[in-house]
């Protein structure tokens, strides 16, 4: 059974979801740029329209209300609360929120807000981004901003989204915005967003008594290979993708090996307590000793897994075993803040079912097994803009058509739906 009281959601973000890119007073993010930049995304799309959200929020959260789910989260768009990612609030950009959060309230469902998922005003990136310092206190000013407007109305905070994959695909690799291949001369943007999340968390503290989190994402490492070697290269890569993320929020410091640009005082910031462990999960990595010296470890791909759409294997398993871990290393409550798949069928989408069945019995199961986790967020309640893959990429229990905005829920929908009633 799952404990009483537990949430069971769906997710977006602002920029996969919203449209509307040039109204109300919005401000370009480097997702902007980057999209319109030629040959970033797959398909040459972009986030200027994709769902029609902000135009159409009413009518998807009466999808979300057909699916019965307790909670929904959402990201706020920066540019659109300050277009400059400083200075005084935009009037029209808070409106627009306080109607969402107001009519998902109407309905029933708790407003989970995350306050940063990706889309940095494009004003903060021309003086350095992440890289630069003083993006992080602009983070809690803007954090202070959203709290006073909406503090009494969200019901769960989520300060930063991935940072892990915004440091390595944005910074160190330069696949997502902004673009950035720096490998591990990244690494100062992971402490920079650190920075902001504690210098967030602390703002909110004054604006709402609502729990905050953050959603960090988290894959178990699967060892490929029996030498020691193989074993120390699943230790760097664990210390990078998974510790490095959580460990300065809970007071514990960061990994032994990582050079950040730490000044005094910064990790007493970043540990403002938090009341759970977001966790993000679609799969395991197959990790191997490095055959390069970019970087200590070599990625491998796991095999005898089905795939998803996305070229990701399919293992439920991995996250029972990442929420056990997590509650053996850390003993914090927990939310499954994104778990989805990439699968293009409709109306009928059983892989998507299947994948789902399996997940929500994984959560099952790392209760049975002593860990607190308190709700199970899908990625995602419909089709989007999936990042550098446009349009190609599909995760929605709702179809949308790009075109025409027509929202057809799939089979999986409805799965969704006679599954959370079952769980009343």
């Amino acid at each position: 059974m799952f404990p009483k009281g537990f949430r069971w959601g769906a997710s977006t973000a602002a920029y996969q979801i919203e449209g509307a890119s040039s109204e109300g007073g919005r401000g370009p993010s480097i997702w902007d740029t980057f999209s319109h930049e030629p040959g970033r995304i797959t398909d040459g799309s972009t986030g200027d329209v994709t769902c029609d959200h902000y135009h159409r929020y009413r009518e998807d959260i009466d999808l979300l209300a057909g699916l019965g789910v307790d909670a929904y989260r959402f990201s706020i768009a920066w540019p659109r609360i300050q277009p400059d990612g400083t200075g005084p609030v935009n009037p029209d950009g808070v409106a627009f929120y306080d109607r969402l959060v107001d009519a998902l309230l109407e309905r029933g469902i708790d407003p989970v807000a995350t306050l940063f998922h990706w889309d940095l005003p494009q004003a903060l990136q021309d003086r350095g981004g992440w890289f630069n310092r003083e993006t992080a206190y602009r983070f809690g000013e803007y954090a202070d901003h959203v709290g006073a407007a909406l503090g009494d109305r969200v019901r769960l905070w989520i300060t930063l989204n991935e940072p892990f994959v915004h440091t390595v695909f944005g910074h160190g690799f330069g696949f997502h915005a902004p673009g950035e291949a720096r490998m591990l001369g990244a690494l100062p943007t992971a402490h920079h967003q650190l920075l902001g999340h504690g210098l967030a968390v602390a703002a909110l503290r004054t604006r709402s008594a609502s729990p905050i989190t953050i959603a960090n994402n988290h894959s178990p490492v699967r060892v490929i290979g029996d030498s020691d070697a193989d074993r120390a290269a699943g230790a760097a890569y664990d210390a990078l993708h998974n510790r490095l993320f959580v460990e300065p929020l809970l007071g514990l410091g960061y990994p032994e090996g990582f050079e950040l640009p730490v000044r005094d005082g910064d990790l007493d910031i970043i540990a403002a307590p938090i009341d759970a462990l977001g966790v993000n999960y679609y799969n395991p990595t197959g990790i191997s000793a490095p055959t390069t010296d970019e970087l200590p470890f070599d990625m491998v791909m796991l095999e005898g897994y089905p795939m998803t759409d996305f070229g990701w294997p399919v293992v439920p398993e991995g996250l029972t075993d990442l929420l056990t871990d997590l509650h053996t290393r850390y003993g914090r409550p927990m939310y499954v803040t994104e778990s989805g798949c990439a699968y293009e069928r409709w109306p009928e989408d059983p892989d998507r079912i299947e994948y789902l069945s399996g997940h929500v019995e994984a959560v099952r199961a790392a209760i049975a097994g002593g860990a607190d986790v308190r709700g199970y967020f899908v990625w995602s309640i419909m089709d989007n803009f999936e990042w550098t893959e446009g349009f190609t990429k599909r995760f929605g229990l709702v179809h949308v058509d790009f075109d025409s905005q027509v929202r057809t829920p799939r089979s999986s929908y409805h799965w969704y739906r006679d599954f959370i009633a079952s769980t009343r």
